[in-house]
């Protein structure tokens, strides 16, 4: 008896932003839906996305992903003209876009996408509200981050 294919995409990360979190400080965390075509859907499956410079844009009270890449699968771009870099539109309420809108008007403030993941069978899109840093502070991150590594193999020699 062959075993069913089951879907490991419910609640699993397509894509993460890693540099993100490294070139800013991010505050509020929103979710949102994102409205795809056919084939990007079909790549995402395949994990094909880089969010690494993507950031969200505002026009006339809607929210756009700007510069996310999902590469399309060998056998759909023979049938479709495809753009990877294409603006998607981004799911959100009026009062979470306003807010969003007025935050990011603010000096040093932006709207990044931190990661894409799937969330039943619907892919979900968070996003942040950042503020640059400043050289120190990423010095500082990494520090920090190589404490902690250095702290874990501590540990786990101890035990």
């Amino acid at each position: 008896m062959a075993k069913k294919n089951s879907q490991k995409n419910n609640g699993t990360t397509i894509a993460l932003n890693k540099k993100a979190k490294f070139d800013f400080h991010l505050s509020d965390r929103f979710e949102c839906g994102v409205a795809l075509l056919g084939w990007e859907v079909k790549s995402l499956r395949a994990g094909k996305l880089q969010l690494v410079d993507s950031y969200v844009i505002f026009k006339n009270d809607e929210a756009f992903l700007f510069g996310a890449l999902i590469n399309p699968l060998q056998t759909v771009c023979t049938h479709y003209v495809t753009d990877p870099r294409r603006t998607r539109k981004l799911l959100l309420n009026r009062r979470e876009i306003t807010r969003l809108q007025e935050a990011s008007q603010q000096k040093g403030y932006t709207v990044v996408a931190t990661a894409m993941y799937w969330k039943a069978h619907l892919v979900k899109c968070e996003i942040a509200l950042a503020k640059g840093k400043q050289d120190h502070d990423k010095r500082e991150t990494e520090k920090e981050r190589d404490w902690q590594r250095e702290k874990q193999r501590i540990f786990q020699k101890d035990k």
